[in-house]
């Protein structure tokens, strides 16, 4: 099944820590603590408008679209020879029945084996296929099988469980050596843990489901936790491609020598790609009802290099990302290139074997792009290795391989260039040192320079530079952004521009090139841009005014994005607020729809349903410290202080490196009025985070707090120089030198605040109190 494209929504939501205010009493200066919580969202406003009284589409019930289905076997009549290359292929054997004449060897003789500290069997008793293994209630049993997954090189079991859940194992087999192995290698998954095969993670319903199958509905009601899932044809058929054709079945049946079927319905080269794209990518669902035909991103939000580590800098693969992302990335995208161009689409076979496949179009022409120059490669010299040997293979070193799922290795269909000097300054793979593991990045960057010279120095390494430095936070990083969407021909690459952009909102140009990305000619981009633009949507009346527009974008995804960011105010029974809903309601049943169904209705000021769905979310996961800590928001905002305190303290137990997590705890301590504890918290933040600058200041006021002035001093200093454009940090400085009675040190303090901010009544009270003190 691959494991899950495990996509947060694609706005993904930052809450922001509130501060410790510092406040003015007379002539001594006292900083004073405030809750810790994250605001709540500001009073309902009157909501947002997006096409007034346009209801989304009603959902058609599963009797109605199955019946425009026929089948695959309807089509071997009249297209033998495709449906022959279709019915030996990954597709047509994605998901199947157990089948005692191909399944029988993996299980008699009876095979047990070790996986971590785990130990399971797989055998047949009496008639019955089972793999005996630890289930939910850490009892080893025997369950049996009854459906299988894939084909080769891997193949996964299906168990039946209750509410109509079928449960993925991570026991696993190798068909080419006949052994079971574990999925997951040495994670060692538990019973109860979300990752573990009896756990949501492992849930076919959800996870696997849909790229097994064709027109699959996954038919989740929330009320009872239970699924009626139904498909119209198991396995990857005919029709799970070329879309619904009963009528044209009817048709040629109706016309067996006619011509021109009225009924059928050809795809577009880019139709096709998208048509792909819907398995073939990591991406978060926005309505869970695609078909062939439809535009990818009215039923998709793509996961793209972003500030995580799912993709390298460079566009490469990192973890499980399949291939959409990475080819879309691609100058052979650019070009014109389409799926079909290079793979057999019934068979899924590349069309011609090895250099054979890409020399079709390198000699300087394409048959598939007339018109447009190609590259030409001799590939005699170019790779500088022997043909047909590992290095000399153009797919060695454009298309390298990465292993998932322990024996399922993949090709990268980003196109790359092997690049040494991106691996010594940002740790980014290459081709070259992927095969010759003994040597370092030094040897093979020698060598790519003797070899390429300053051809290496291309437009992709410097974009893949630039996204590295963003990605590591350098604070300088954004006009580098700004020059890549303002350079960048490629649309992805303006979507990755856009959304790393979001990290500097107070940069006036920085946010005018998200407004411009608001209108951007590609959907992903706008989409991109409305996420981006979230730090700005409640400040700035330009940001909401384009948000507002979006809101009636022509593709869903932008709707989509746009609602979330306006999710406090958007008209639920709007276009955009509808798809926003089917959206959330698509992912509601894992633990991260849930928590973003609670952080909907937190900001919704709808403070019980939320705190509903946050409880749920974690009890479905309760290893996940993000969970957590978005659950301890919402208890605070509550009132039940020392239950946030306790879902904090549990997420910090979880990440236990997250200083973030730590931060927020001693927040909450001190909202507790545990000094103390609070104090020592924040000193274990900055231990794990040295450039928490928030940690330092709030850790100057306790110290302040604990009467500990020269530790405070030192604290705030290393604030400030950490964070020069907060005034709050040298007013603080300030209060604490005047309780010192080193007046003159405070007045310099207070007027470092007033240069920062020139309207910040705090320091400019402070310092009149100061000037009138009398003291010098």
């Amino acid at each position: 099944m691959g494991r899950k494209k495990k996509t947060p929504t694609p706005q993904s939501r930052k809450r922001h820590a509130p501060l410790w205010w510092s406040v003015a009493a007379g002539v001594v200066l006292l900083a004073v603590f405030v809750a810790w919580r994250a605001s709540k969202p500001a009073p309902a406003r009157s909501p947002v408008a997006s096409s007034p009284g346009t209801p989304a589409p009603k959902r058609e019930d599963d009797a109605a679209v199955f019946a425009r289905y026929a089948g695959s076997q309807s089509c071997r009549e009249c297209h033998a020879e495709a449906f022959q290359l279709w019915a030996d292929s990954h597709h047509a054997l994605a998901e199947r029945p157990l089948k005692p004449e191909v399944d029988r060897a993996a299980f008699e003789p009876a095979q047990t084996f070790q996986h971590g500290t785990q130990q399971s069997e797989a055998r047949l008793t009496n008639g019955v296929f089972e793999i005996v293994t630890l289930g939910l209630h850490r009892e080893r049993k025997a369950y049996p099988i009854a459906r299988v997954i894939g084909v080769d090189p891997l193949r996964q079991f299906l168990i039946e469980a209750p509410g109509g859940r079928w449960q993925c194992l991570e026991v696993t087999l190798d068909p080419q050596h006949n052994e079971w192995f574990d999925v997951f290698g040495n994670e060692d998954r538990q019973p109860g843990e979300w990752g573990h095969w009896t756990g949501r993670g492992m849930n076919w319903n959800t996870m696997c489901a849909a790229c097994h199958n064709t027109r699959l509905r996954k038919n989740y009601d929330e009320a009872t936790d239970s699924y009626a899932t139904a498909m119209a044809e198991m396995s990857v058929g005919c029709e799970a491609c070329h879309g619904p054709m009963a009528d044209h079945v009817r048709w040629r049946r109706q016309y067996p020598t006619g011509t021109g079927d009225p009924t059928l319905r050809r795809l577009s080269r880019d139709q096709m790609l998208d048509t792909c794209g819907s398995c073939h990518s990591r991406r978060a669902e926005l309505t869970g009802d695609f078909q062939p035909g439809d535009a990818y991103f009215d039923h998709y939000s793509l996961t793209i290099p972003d500030e995580s580590d799912i993709f390298y800098p460079d566009g490469q693969v990192r973890d499980e990302d399949y291939e959409f992302t990475s080819f879309l990335a691609s100058r052979m995208h650019a070009a014109g290139v389409r799926c079909i161009d290079c793979h057999q689409p019934h068979s899924g076979k590349t069309r011609v074997a090895g250099d054979a496949l890409c020399m079709t179009c390198h000699i300087g022409q394409s048959p598939a792009l007339p018109g447009i120059q190609i590259p030409r490669i001799d590939a005699s010299t170019h790779s500088h290795h022997q043909a047909n040997e590992p290095g000399g293979r153009c797919v060695d070193c454009h298309m390298p391989l990465t292993t998932y799922m322990q024996r399922h290795p993949r090709r990268d269909h980003g196109f790359t260039i092997p690049d040494p000097l991106l691996t010594q300054q940002h740790g980014i793979p290459n081709a070259c040192n992927r095969c010759h593991a003994d040597k370092d990045a030094a040897w093979a960057l020698d060598w790519t320079q003797q070899w390429y010279g300053g051809r290496m120095n291309r437009p992709s390494r410097t974009r893949a530079q630039w996204v590295a430095q963003a990605r590591a936070g350098d604070r300088h990083a954004w006009r580098n952004l700004v020059a890549l969407y303002d350079g960048e021909t490629n649309s992805l690459w303006r979507a990755v521009a856009a959304g790393l952009l979001r990290n500097w909102p107070e940069e006036r140009e920085a946010s005018a090139t998200l407004l411009r990305a608001a209108r951007d000619a590609s959907p992903m981009v706008r989409g991109v841009a409305a996420s981006a633009l979230e730090p700005l949507a409640s400040t700035d009346g330009a940001v909401r005014t384009a948000l507002t527009e979006l809101l009636n974008d022509p593709v869903r995804k932008v709707r989509v994005d746009a609602a979330w960011v306006l999710r406090s105010t958007v008209d639920p029974q709007s276009l955009a607020g509808q798809d926003l809903l089917r959206h959330l309601a698509a992912g509601g049943d894992q633990p991260a729809g849930a928590m973003q169904l609670g952080v909907y209705y937190s900001d919704r000021n709808q403070l019980a349903r939320a705190l509903e769905y946050f409880r749920k979310a974690v009890d479905w996961d309760a290893n996940s410290a993000p969970l957590r800590h978005e659950f301890a928001v919402a208890l605070s905002q509550n009132g039940q202080s020392h239950e946030a305190a306790a879902q904090l303290q549990a997420a910090c137990d979880l990440a236990p490196r997250e200083a973030e997590y730590r931060f927020k705890l001693a927040l909450a301590l001190h909202e507790l009025g545990q000094l103390d504890r609070a104090t020592a918290t924040l000193e274990e933040t900055v231990r794990i985070n040295p450039a928490h600058s928030q940690a330092w200041y709030n850790l100057g006021l306790a110290y302040s707090s604990l009467n500990q002035p020269a530790q405070a001093l030192d604290a705030l200093a290393r604030a400030e120089a950490l964070d020069t454009r907060s005034p709050r940090i040298p007013y603080a400085r300030a209060t604490v030198l005047a309780r010192l009675g080193r007046t003159t040190e405070a007045r310099a303090a207070a007027q470092r605040a007033l240069a920062i901010h020139s309207g910040y009544a705090d320091a400019a009270a402070l310092l009149e109190a100061l000037s009138t003190s009398g003291r010098p």
